[in-house]
C-alpha cells in the first residue's frame, strides 16, 4: 500500500497553515536578533528586563550590532533567498539556489564571523564561503561537521513547498541541508523536523502519535529508488556529500532519507513529556536550561517540539518562551515560530508580530506564490502518488 496524500478537503485552512509556518518562521527570527546568545541570563535580564514580547534593538558591542527591531537575522535572510528561488522557479532547483549563494550572500562576507548581512555569520556558511571563494570547490564535493541548525532554519521554506509531497521534502531537505553541512545527525534531524513541519501544515497536531503517524508514511512508501554507484547511506554522509542521481523516472523513497528512526522518536517522547501532568517545565522558557543553552541541533529540535507541544493554539507563548530562554535563542523562536504558526495558520499569530516584521508585505508576498505553487501541484497529483518531478535543474 502506498503512502496517501492527505485530501485537500479545506484550502483555505491548508493555505493559513502554510502561511503560518513562513512567516512564524520570521517572526521568531527577528524577535532573536536583539538579545541573541546571551548564556548569561542573569544579563539578559539587566539589559531587556524580565520578559521580552517585543522586537528589540541588539545592545552595543553584541550580535547582531546595527539590525534595528524588526529586521532578520542572516538567518532569516537566507530563508528568503531559499523562499525566492523556490517561488522563481515553481520548486526546489538546487542551482539556481547556489548560484544565489554565489552571487548575492558571498560577495558580502569576509570570512569571520560578526561579519555579512544581518551582523553575524554562522560557522557552516563560513565553512562554505571559504571552500566556494577560497578554495574554488564545486558545490557538492564539501561539507561541514558543524552541528548547527543553519540549514535548518532555511529548509523551512522547502518543507512548507513540499508538505503535500513527503517523500520529495525529504529528498530536497536533505539535498539542500547537504550542501552546507555533512554531519550525520544533523541531516536526520533536519530532515525529521523538515517531515514534521509539513505534516504540521497537512493539518496533523503534534501530539504523541505524530512519530508513529510519519514512520507508517516512511514504511508506506515503496517507490524504488536508482542510485549510481557512488550512493553513500545517509549515516555516511560525514565522510562528503550525499551523492544520489535523481532522474525523472526514478525517484527515492523515504525510507532512504530515515536509515534509522532514532531522530523520529524524539518529536512524539516530547511531546509526551509536554502533556504529562507530572512533569513541569515553569516557567516553559527554563526549557533551554533542560535540553541545553547551545546551538547544537540536539539542544535546538527538542526544545522548539516540547514548546510547540505544550502550547498548541498559541503561538505568542510558544515564541516568547522559545525567546526568553536565552542562549541560541534566536534559532530556537525560529523553529518553534515554524512549528507553532504551522499549528495556529498565519491567522493566529497574533498582528502585531506581523506588523513590526520590516518588509513584512514582501515577505508575504513570496510565501503566497509558493503556497499557491503548492495548491496547484496538488491538484495536479492523482490520489495517491505525490512524487511528481519537478525539478529545473537537477
Amino acid at each position: 500500500m502506498e503512502a496517501q496524500v492527505m485530501p485537500l478537503t479545506n484550502p483555505d485552512r491548508l493555505r493559513d497553515r502554510a502561511l503560518g509556518a513562513l512567516m512564524g518562521a520570521f517572526v521568531g527570527d527577528a524577535l532573536g536578533v536583539g538579545p541573541h546568545w546571551y548564556y548569561d541570563l542573569d544579563q539578559m535580564v539587566a539589559d531587556y528586563g524580565p520578559w521580552i514580547d517585543s522586537y528589540t534593538r541588539p545592545k552595543p558591542g553584541r550580535y547582531h550590532e546595527g539590525v534595528e527591531p524588526g529586521q532578520p537575522s542572516q538567518s532569516g535572510i537566507l530563508l528568503e533567498m531559499t523562499l525566492r528561488s523556490l517561488a522563481d522557479c515553481s520548486g526546489y532547483d538546487e542551482a539556481d539556489f547556489c548560484l544565489r549563494l554565489d552571487g548575492e550572500l558571498f560577495p558580502q562576507l569576509d570570512g569571520t564571523s560578526m561579519n555579512g548581512p544581518g551582523g553575524y555569520t554562522s560557522q557552516s556558511i563560513r565553512d562554505a564561503w571559504r571552500n566556494r571563494v577560497q578554495e574554488g570547490l564545486a558545490w557538492g564535493s564539501f561539507g561541514s561537521d558543524v552541528d548547527n541548525t543553519e540549514a535548518a532554519e532555511r529548509i523551512i521554506a522547502i518543507a512548507v513547498r513540499y508538505a503535500l509531497n513527503p517523500a520529495k521534502l525529504a529528498w530536497a531537505v536533505t539535498a539542500n541541508t547537504a550542501l552546507t553541512q555533512t554531519n550525520s545527525n544533523v541531516l536526520t534531524t533536519t530532515t525529521t523536523y523538515g517531515a514534521v513541519l509539513g505534516m504540521l501544515v497537512e493539518g496533523h497536531r503534534f501530539d504523541a502519535d505524530i512519530s508513529d503517524k510519519l514512520m507508517d508514511r516512511i514504511k508506506a512508501d515503496k517507490r524504488i529508488a536508482r542510485f549510481n554507484s557512488a550512493v553513500q547511506p545517509l549515516h555516511a554522509a560525514a565522510q562528503g556529500r550525499l551523492e544520489v542521481q535523481i532522474h525523472t523516472d526514478c525517484q527515492p523513497c523515504m525510507e532512504t532519507f530515515f536509515p534509522s528512526h532514532d531522530a523520529l522518536v524524539t518529536p512524539s517522547g516530547v511531546a509526551r513529556a509536554a502533556h504529562d501532568s507530572g512533569i513541569r517545565i515553569e516557567p516553559a522558557s527554563k526549557v533551554s536550561l533542560l535540553y541545553g543553552l547551545p546551538c547544537g541541533v540536539h539542544h535546538q529540535f527538542p526544545a522548539a517540539y516540547y514548546l510547540t507541544a505544550r502550547f498548541q493554539d498559541d503561538f505568542e507563548s510558544a515564541v516568547l518562551h522559545a525567546l526568553n530562554g536565552g542562549g541560541q535563542n534566536q534559532a530556537r523562536a525560529m523553529l518553534t515560530g515554524a512549528l507553532s504558526g504551522a499549528m495556529v495558520g498565519l491567522s493566529g499569530i497574533p498582528r502585531r508580530f506581523i506588523d513590526g516584521l520590516e518588509r513584512a508585505e514582501v515577505l508575504l508576498a513570496l510565501a503566497e506564490r509558493l503556497v499557491g505553487d503548492m495548491q496547484s501541484q496538488a491538484q495536479r497529483n492523482d490520489s495517491h502518488g505525490y512524487f511528481i518531478d519537478e525539478r529545473r535543474c537537477l
